[in-house]
């Protein structure tokens, strides 16, 4: 979670804005928003008048080098321009690092809530509109998935070829370059996947995090997404692995969550339901459905287990670095959907 300070030095800022938005000659002010809810980028609602902005740009401290890149966010909301995935409007993007301490660009403020902190009580109350919300969340995906990324130029955003093979190898580096322990499941895990990789599907835009932590809906009803949001860790890949973290994540009554203790919420739909209508909707195989959703939870533990390691080396008691806890939890559950235990 980001707790830093990080100032904006607004005679700059607005110096730098000059007439690329309305409002010059008024007051800019700036209020940081999302502190202490795991974004991993610095965020702003800045204001000059009666207009209103959001400013993105990278932590003061990255997590790892690949992380909070503001250029490929950036490079995304413009490809993004003109289709029908719903997303903020980019405005400005500032590549210079001397002008407020790091590369950052200004969105268009979204009006809507993120249902992954929290639904509307009249939403939540509604067992149609929460089965809405949940296919909601589906669409989104098929909607990106459709974009031409080539028309929209991002032929170099990732590699696709063979993005599935360097999946296991690239994520076992990554952990054992920070390496404290070795973690239960890890080695199964990692054959398994490498056993039973699937051809990998047409390659599309993927977001990288996909959950309801990063996706605003409209207020009100009927229940429709205003904007998927983060795109820092966009690339080109296969958009099966969006969807199998998406329903990777999902918690259906009777289960325990992958990440944390929770409750299924009343009225969203069941995760074979989830994929049935992104089948229908998309036309992709979702055969390997199982090896998505292992390969989500494999991945996000390795990269959380990076937390864990800080903390281990800065000889923090397990009592108190409960990540590693919470790796555990995700490598088991990637388990149950290797062995078919989780559906």
């Amino acid at each position: 979670m980001s707790t830093e300070t990080i100032d904006l030095d607004l005679a700059v800022l607005d110096a730098w804005i000059g007439d690329q938005l309305p409002g010059r000659g008024e007051r800019l002010t700036a209020e940081r928003i999302g502190i202490g809810i795991g974004i991993g980028n610095a965020l702003f609602i800045i204001r000059r008048g009666a207009h209103q902005w959001v400013l993105r740009r990278p932590p003061a401290v990255k997590n790892h080098p690949s992380a909070a890149n503001t250029e490929r966010e950036w490079r995304i909301l413009q490809a993004l321009e003109g289709t029908s995935t719903p997303h903020p409007t980019p405005r400005l993007f500032c590549a210079d690092p001397a002008v407020l301490g790091a590369t950052f660009m200004v969105m268009d403020l979204v009006d809507g809530f993120c249902p992954g902190a929290g639904i509307p009580a009249d939403i939540a109350s509604d067992p149609k509109a929460m089965f809405d919300l949940g296919m909601a969340y589906v669409d989104g995906l098929v909607e990106l998935a459709k974009v031409d990324w080539r028309a929209k130029g991002l032929q170099t955003l990732g590699k696709p070829d063979g993005f599935l093979e360097r999946q296991v190898p690239r994520w076992l580096g990554q952990l054992d370059g920070y390496r404290v322990r070795k973690i239960a499941e890890e080695d199964f895990l990692a054959a398994w996947l490498e056993a039973n990789r699937p051809p990998m599907s047409p390659a599309a835009i993927m977001h990288g995090d996909y959950s309801p932590f990063n996706v605003m809906v409209g207020h009100g009803k009927p229940v429709r997404l205003a904007a998927i949001i983060d795109w820092n860790t966009g690339t080109i890949g296969d958009p099966l692995l969006d969807f199998g973290h998406l329903l990777a994540r999902w918690v259906e009554p009777g289960e325990q969550g992958p990440i944390r203790d929770e409750e299924a919420l009343a009225g969203y739909p069941t995760r074979a339901q989830m994929a049935a209508r992104y089948a229908e909707a998309s036309g992709r195989d979702l055969s390997a459905l199982a090896y998505y959703e292992a390969l989500s939870l494999f991945k996000l533990g390795v990269i959380l287990e990076g937390g864990y390691a800080r903390g281990k080396k800065a000889e923090i008691p397990d009592s108190e670095n409960t990540v590693g806890a919470t790796v555990d939890r995700l490598f088991a559950t990637a388990a149950q959907f290797a062995r078919g235990e989780r559906r």
